[in-house]
């Protein structure tokens, strides 16, 4: 419900904020009941109707859900990610999106559960719409922060390229994958299939993008000099002894009051 507000990017960062107080608390002994989360007035059965009790202890210690985290790189919902991959492949292959009659995707069930908004009015509400991601893959080949400016959503190319786009739900695609047919007004038709996106873990970013998209984020917060350096210093982040470096360097150029 929250798809598209402020509210929604919130939620991880409270989820990382009460996993690190939980463990602090632990470390530092403190008292707890055992059965905080199973018992009959704890948490699951107070938040939830279902429950999957293997998932309180199954490989505890031995699986951690944080390695199956990827770099993102789009500023978007991950499942909209296989149709901006796809659709900025069309623009690498010469399609014009000004010559586009129409976009069809065919996508998981999911995706349009999630990214089904047709007509975003903000760049938050921008963030859960495929076919605005379609939008940006063809006309920038890239959904960078600035592509989900409200101003930028609102463009009336944008909107135009948006309302072209039509997206068809197939039980067979999986939730990473899509198939992009770009329909142009030469009758020419033009597919993209995208089984896994860029920056998934089956095709994940290379360093050198990585630090592309990091340089484009942080240069006009700290400065070329100390984006350079914060990148070489994250880099042996393993081998520092402490966070001083990373954290002078991160310092932004003109600080608010």
């Amino acid at each position: 419900e929250q798809f598209g507000t402020m509210t929604k990017p919130f939620h991880p960062g409270g989820a990382a904020r009460a996993g690190q107080m939980s463990a602090l608390l632990a470390k530092h002994g403190f008292t707890s009941s055992p059965k905080a989360l199973e018992a009959g007035r704890g948490f699951i059965q107070t938040v939830s109707t279902k429950a999957d009790w293997r998932e309180i202890d199954q490989q505890l210690g031995k699986s951690f859900e944080i390695s199956l985290n990827t770099y993102k790189p789009f500023a978007c919902g991950i499942v909209i990610h296989p149709t901006i991959d796809a659709c900025s492949q069309l623009k690498a292959k010469g399609v014009d999106y000004r010559e586009v009659e129409k976009i069809e995707l065919k996508v998981h069930p999911l995706v349009l559960e999630l990214t089904g908004k047709k007509t975003p009015r903000t760049g938050l509400e921008g963030k859960f719409s495929i076919y605005y991601g379609a939008a940006l893959g063809l006309v920038f080949g890239r959904a960078s922060e600035h592509e989900y400016a409200d101003t930028i959503v609102n463009r009336i190319d944008m909107v135009t390229i948006r309302d072209k786009v039509i997206a068809q739900i197939d039980p067979n695609m999986s939730e990473a994958s899509v198939e992009a047919s770009a329909y142009l007004m030469n009758g020419q038709k033009i597919s993209i299939r995208v089984e896994h996106a860029i920056g998934s873990l089956q095709n994940p970013m290379s360093d050198q993008a990585l630090e592309d998209k990091f340089s484009y984020l942080c240069e006009p917060i700290i400065g070329t000099k100390n984006t350079k350096e914060l990148i070489q210093a994250c880099w042996q982040l393993g081998k520092l002894k402490n966070l001083d470096t990373v954290l002078a360097l991160s310092l932004p150029k003109n600080p608010r009051v």
